[in-house]
């Protein structure tokens, strides 16, 4: 049987949402390929791309919108291509279905964001942001942060500051600088209506500036 573009799969040259389950994040992508059960994308430049985040044999979900509908697609990641250009080959492993999961949109988004943990307040930018979390470059001191450690943000909004607990999803050391993805925890749902209005605000200019 056919498979029909938006549907079964999310169309070629689409952009759609790899969640890997293990690391407990989703990456942009874009859909460079669809070919008997084979769907080939290529990870958002970023930060990301430089490390193992995924590796072959790791299950993933494809997640794309059509219409006013969001799809889910299980796959298998089967190939990692590095190097200028980042690839990742899935196959899939079952049928495409409505997503009731709400996703959150994230956003290329710079802000100033200090994080508290162990009595210590680390200064740095955040490298995108969602409504659900951040990933964020931190000057490091100390001992790297582990996963599931839990430690307080704060960072500045155009309408206001927002506060909340976080817990580490990831963390890496870079020479002295820490790269972390991290999780918000029982933050006010005000303060996530506000960070989802900035990042679709940063993707409507975004949008603005590819269409010039």
């Amino acid at each position: 049987m056919a498979r029909v573009p938006g549907v079964d799969h999310s169309e070629e040259q689409s952009e759609a949402d790899v969640t890997l389950a293990a690391h407990g994040i989703s990456i942009s992508s874009r859909v460079e390929h669809v070919s008997d059960g084979v769907v080939t994308v290529r990870p958002s430049a970023g930060e990301y791309v430089e490390q193992s985040v995924v590796r072959p044999g790791d299950s993933v979900e494809v997640f794309w919108r059509t219409g006013a509908t969001r799809r889910a697609l299980p796959a298998e990641v089967i190939e990692v291509e590095t190097g200028t250009v980042v690839r990742w080959r899935l196959r899939v492993t079952g049928p495409a279905e409505e997503s009731q999961r709400r996703t959150a949109v994230r956003g290329r988004v710079g802000l100033e964001v200090t994080a508290g943990i162990g009595g210590l307040d680390l200064t740095g930018e955040t490298l995108d942001l969602s409504e659900n979390g951040m990933r964020a470059r931190f000057e490091g001191f100390g001992m790297l942060p582990e996963a599931g450690a839990t430690l307080t943000l704060a960072f500045e909004l155009e309408d206001g500051a927002i506060s909340t607990k976080a817990e580490v999803v990831r963390a890496q050391a870079r020479g002295a600088r820490w790269m972390m993805s991290l999780r918000f925890v029982g933050i006010q749902e005000k303060d996530q209506d506000r960070v989802r209005r900035r990042v679709f605000q940063v993707l409507r200019e975004e949008r603005a500036r590819s269409v010039e």
